[in-house]
C-alpha cells in the first residue's frame, strides 16, 4: 500500500487512546482534516448531530467511547447513581438521529455491561463501559473487513459501480461498507470505474467518497443525483453498491435520502443494488420499512448550505428527510460480515442471527 492510501485509513474517524477521545470532524472536509475533542455527552450530541461523525457504523461506535468519556465525570461512589447518570446519558446520545440503528444498539450494547451488576463499584464499572467501547470498536473493523472479501466475491475487474452518499473509511471504524470491496480490490490491482453521486443536500458523496477514492487510486468521476438515469442508459454502470442505516426484518433498507431513487432506476436498467452493512445494523425487532423512523433535518441545508447566497425565498416551504426506504424487492443482495443474504430476505436475514439464540 503506498504512503497516499496508507494516509486515508489512518485518517481514522473516531480515534481513542485510552484517555482522550477525538472525532474527524467530516463536516470541513474536503478543505481541512480537523480533529475534535470530545469530552461531554453534550459534545458528543452535537458531533452526531451536526455530521461532524456520520455514518451508522462510525455514528455507533463514537456514541460508545462518548458514553465511556462522559461516565467518568460522575462525582461520587454510589453505584446505583452512576447507573442511573450512564443510563440518561446513552437516552440522550439516542435522541441525536433516530433513524440509524447502530447508535441505540452501541449505546443499549454499552448500559448492558453495568445494567444488572450490582457487585460492581464505580470504578469497575467505568473500566467494563471502556472495554465494551474499544471491542465495539474492534469487531467493527473486523466486520468491516469481512464485508469487503464477500462484497468483492461480486465484482469483476474493469466493472463500472455506482454509489450513493458515503461508505467507506469515514462511515465506519476502518476500511467502509459499500466501498470496501473496492478499496481492497484496488489494493489488490483490481481496476473499478466508479460513479459517485453528490448526494445532496449535504454531498456527502462529493465531499467525502470522491475524497477517499481519489485519494485511494480509485478511478471515480463525481456526478449530480440526478445524472444516475444516463450513465445507467449508457452502459457504464455493471452494480450499485451502498450503504445502510437500518434494514429492516423483511430486508426493506433505510440510507441516505435518494438511494429509494437509485435502486428503482437500477431495477428499470436491470443492474444489481447490493446493500452492505453489519449486522448490528440489521433490525429484527422492525418488521418492514413503514416502521422506520425517518428523520428530518433543518430546511437551511436546502436553501443556504454551501451557497454564496440563498438559493431560495425565505418563506418557501422546504422538505428534508435525512433518509428513504429502498424495498426489498429492488435489493440484490445484502452483505454482511457473515456472509451475503438474498430474498427472501425474511429467512436469510433471520438466519444470520440463529447461533444467537
Amino acid at each position: 500500500m503506498d504512503t497516499q492510501k496508507a494516509a486515508l485509513f489512518d485518517m481514522a474517524p473516531v480515534r481513542f487512546d485510552g484517555k482522550k477521545l477525538a472525532l474527524l470532524d467530516q463536516t470541513k472536509l474536503p478543505g481541512e482534516e480537523i480533529y475534535i475533542e470530545i469530552q461531554t455527552k453534550e459534545d458528543m450530541w452535537d458531533a452526531i448531530y451536526h455530521l461532524k461523525v456520520r455514518g451508522a457504523p462510525a455514528i455507533g461506535v463514537a456514541a460508545a467511547y462518548g458514553l465511556y468519556a462522559d461516565s467518568l465525570r460522575f462525582a461520587g461512589k454510589d453505584m446505583a447513581g452512576f447507573r442511573e447518570h450512564v443510563k440518561k446519558s446513552a437516552e440522550y446520545l439516542e435522541s441525536a438521529r433516530p433513524t440509524a440503528v447502530n447508535l441505540a444498539w452501541a449505546l443499549k450494547r454499552m448500559f448492558s455491561v453495568i445494567k444488572d451488576r450490582q457487585d460492581l463499584t464505580v470504578e469497575a464499572a467505568q473500566e467494563l463501559l471502556r472495554t465494551e467501547a474499544v471491542r465495539i470498536h474492534d469487531e467493527d473493523v473486523a466486520a468491516c473487513k469481512a464485508m469487503g472479501e464477500y462484497g468483492l466475491s461480486l465484482l469483476k475487474p474493469g466493472m463500472g459501480i455506482l454509489t450513493h452518499c458515503n461508505a467507506g473509511p469515514l462511515a465506519t471504524a476502518r476500511y467502509g461498507t459499500a466501498l470496501g470491496p473496492i478499496l481492497l480490490g484496488t489494493e489488490r490491482g483490481m481496476s473499478f470505474h466508479v460513479f459517485s453521486d453528490e448526494t445532496r443536500p449535504l454531498l456527502q458523496g462529493a465531499r467525502l467518497t470522491s475524497y477517499e477514492l481519489q485519494r485511494a487510486g480509485v478511478d471515480v468521476t463525481l456526478i449530480c443525483d440526478n445524472m444516475a438515469s444516463i450513465v445507467m442508459k449508457n452502459g457504464w454502470v455493471q452494480a450499485c453498491f451502498v450503504g445502510c442505516d437500518r434494514v429492516a426484518a423483511n430486508g426493506d433498507t433505510a440510507n441516505k435520502i435518494g438511494t429509494s431513487g437509485v435502486a428503482i432506476l437500477a431495477k428499470h436498467y436491470g443492474i444489481p443494488v447490493y446493500v452492505l452493512g453489519p449486522t448490528s445494523t440489521i433490525d429484527m425487532n422492525c418488521p418492514d420499512g413503514n416502521h422506520i423512523p425517518i428523520e428530518e433535518r433543518d430546511p437551511e441545508e436546502i436553501k443556504t448550505m454551501w451557497y454564496a447566497k440563498p438559493m431560495a425565498l425565505p418563506e418557501v416551504k422546504c422538505y428534508n428527510p435525512a433518509f428513504d426506504v429502498t424495498d426489498h424487492d429492488l435489493i440484490a443482495g445484502i452483505v454482511t460480515e457473515k456472509g451475503i443474504c438474498r430474498p427472501p430476505y425474511t429467512k436469510s436475514l433471520k438466519a444470520l442471527f440463529a447461533d444467537k439464540k
